[in-house]
């Protein structure tokens, strides 16, 4: 037998603790607690960003990193929907509409290329369209020969294939067709009529299993481009299921059989086993990003039941994914919302808030990350102030009393107290932030009427800046003067515009997922990675912006609006905010982004 010296060129090595940059393979001995240690692949789901839209009966196409989600039910049984919906990796975006709504058609390609094809349409018909995508819109391209809706397909959009589902009379069918790039043309057929199966790989080297016959299938059947033929049977009936990978390579998981369940299986080419990994929540009718050429790699969205948005990743890798969320954090100690705050994730401040019954007030609080602390108070107490800067040193620009009007009073805040600076040209409310204290930005807001103007504050003086594009109140700002970011508020109605500044002018950048005012915002984000939460009605809906576009994050544990935020793109906070009309809340909530350290385990004898 080889000793690991011979096979790794290197024998075992004693450290003191566990080496911070171990990888695959890597495996030591650890003498203070006398065990034999070593990193190794294992197989998990993870939790991912949810869609923008609940949906089920939906089909998918590209990859775990870039993927696509289209056609299916968004709303009460048997509505269908055009909406198309893009996973970059972090969150889902919208991407270009289809041209007929529809649901549980075929799926096939990328991101950037996918086909689509069949489905039905309300009242339940079975269609042939085909359309084609190409990253931003959606073509319609030569139809199916038969019309059919429970169907599976993959491969690429030049070369895909489709097999099973019912006509447009109801019945099930064995037909296969093949598409080339231009037209369809008839391929083998399955051995039985199915319905609600999963087909993965190509064309010509196809694997396929489950589905609905007359009873739950767990058959499986293999393709080569001419005739299919049996393959080693599944462990657990299924159907209404989705799977990822390749003919020798393949993985599925969940499906009714007959209920909805959690459980996956992996194919080697050879023979099913079940995976030690089970999803999140037991789930049917969801999508998968079929292009994924590997089973150690895969994505499920949507479903039911009941209807749901959420998003899982599976891993078979030798690290540890720690899904994106948020938890809860320390509470304040005061109640209140139109909270103004500042600074990275455990290094923030929170102040101006409205408190019943004192209403306006200038309670200061810092959080270190885990606890907040009473500080000195404003001396101007408000709610609706412009806030900027960092825990030491920090601005509160302007803002609202209640009852009563704007005011202009600057105040500065040096990592205890608060003093006064220079006042603003004018009164204004509900202004956003940029920057940091000797180089801010104020912006928007209410003078009166909702403004566009921009002000500069250099540590002592207010001087003009770069006009919005869109006047807006209720904003949020995030980065520095140079290269800042504001977005959402009131114009008056909710606004989803966004717009990056650069010191002199401000640009279009790409609009929210949802319009949303009474939010909070990464004040310490930047203008490439920021982050946008809460909102009217009590949201719980959480977005980023990579620079370029907005996609989905995962969702707050509590709705609310009004609340305070602070942090960067991967690490924020949330605070205070009310879920009613005069009730303020001293609830935190921190958000940390998705991360993965190796999967170190200790080897024993058994």
């Amino acid at each position: 037998m080889s000793t690991l010296k011979e096979i790794q060129g290197r024998n075992i090595e004693s450290v003191s603790s566990d080496p911070a940059n171990a990888g695959g393979g890597d495996i030591w001995y650890n003498s203070t607690s006398q065990t034999l240690k070593g990193v190794v692949a294992s197989a998990a789901w993870s939790s991912g960003s949810p869609l923008v839209t609940a949906i089920y009966y939906n089909v998918g196409a590209g990859t775990q990193t870039s993927a696509l989600s289209f056609q299916g039910t968004a709303g009460p049984n048997p509505s269908t929907t055009t909406q198309t919906e893009e996973y970059n990796g972090t969150g889902w975006a919208v991407g270009g509409a289809m041209p007929v709504a529809k649901r549980s058609g075929m799926a096939a390609g990328t991101q950037t290329a996918a086909l689509s094809g069949g489905g039905g349409i309300v009242p339940g018909t079975a269609q042939t369209t085909t359309e084609e995508y190409d990253g931003t819109t959606w073509t319609g391209v030569n139809a199916l020969t038969t019309g059919r809706r429970y169907t599976a397909g993959c491969g690429t959009q030049t070369a895909a294939i489709c097999t099973g589902g019912q006509n447009p009379g109801g019945t099930q069918i064995d037909a296969t067709e093949e598409y080339d790039g231009t037209s369809w043309t008839a391929g083998g057929a399955w051995p039985k009529t199915i319905r609600q199966e999963v087909l993965l790989g190509t064309q010509t080297a196809t694997l396929g299993s489950g589905g609905y016959s007359t009873v739950n299938e767990t058959e499986a059947y293999e393709y080569n481009g001419t005739a299919w033929g049996s393959g080693t049977e599944m462990n657990t009936a299924r159907y209404t299921f989705a799977g990822a990978g390749e003919q020798t390579a393949g993985l599925v998981w969940g499906g009714y059989s007959p209920g909805a369940i959690t459980t996956t299986e992996k194919y080697d080419g050879t023979s099913w086993t079940a995976s030690p990994a089970s999803l999140g929540t037991a789930i049917a009718q969801q999508a998968s990003a079929n292009a994924s050429s590997t089973s150690s790699a895969a994505l499920s969205f949507g479903g039911t039941p009941p209807l749901t948005s959420a998003t899982e990743e599976y891993n078979f890798t030798a690290n540890t994914v720690t899904a994106g969320a948020w938890a809860s954090g320390g509470a304040m100690g005061t109640a209140g919302y139109n909270i103004s705050g500042v600074g990275p994730q455990t290094a923030g401040l929170g102040f101006a808030r409205y408190t019943a019954p004192a209403k306006n007030n200038g309670y200061t609080e810092e959080y270190d990350g885990s606890t907040w602390s009473e500080q000195g108070d404003l001396s101007t107490g408000r709610m609706d102030a412009c806030g900027f800067g960092t825990q030491t040193a920090a601005v509160c620009a302007g803002g609202k009393q209640d009852p009563g009007s704007a005011v202009s009073n600057t105040e500065e805040y040096g990592g205890a107290s608060w003093t006064a600076g220079n006042a603003l040209p004018a009164t204004r409310r509900g202004g956003a932030g940029v920057g940091i204290l000797t180089a801010g930005v104020v912006c928007g807001g209410d003078l009166g009427s909702v403004t566009a103007t921009t002000l500069e504050y250099d540590g002592t003086n207010y001087s003009s800046g770069g006009t919005l594009n869109t006047a807006r109140t209720a904003a949020r700002g995030s980065g520095i003067l140079t290269a800042g970011l504001i977005f959402g508020g009131n114009e008056p109605a909710a606004s989803d515009n966004t717009e990056e500044y650069n010191g002199t002018s401000w640009t279009n950048g790409g609009d929210m997922i949802v319009a949303t005012t009474a939010f909070g915002g990464s004040s310490a984000g930047t203008q490439s990675s920021s982050m946008a939460f809460q909102g009217v009605p009590n949201l719980a809906t959480t977005m980023g912006y990579d620079g370029t576009a907005w996609s989905t994050r995962p969702s707050l544990g509590t709705g609310r609006q009004k609340g305070g935020g602070f942090g960067t793109g991967t690490a924020a906070v949330t605070m205070g905010g009310t879920t009613g009309p005069t009730t303020g809340t001293t609830a935190t909530e921190e958000f940390t982004g998705e991360a993965s350290a190796a999967n170190i385990k200790t080897f024993t004898t058994s």
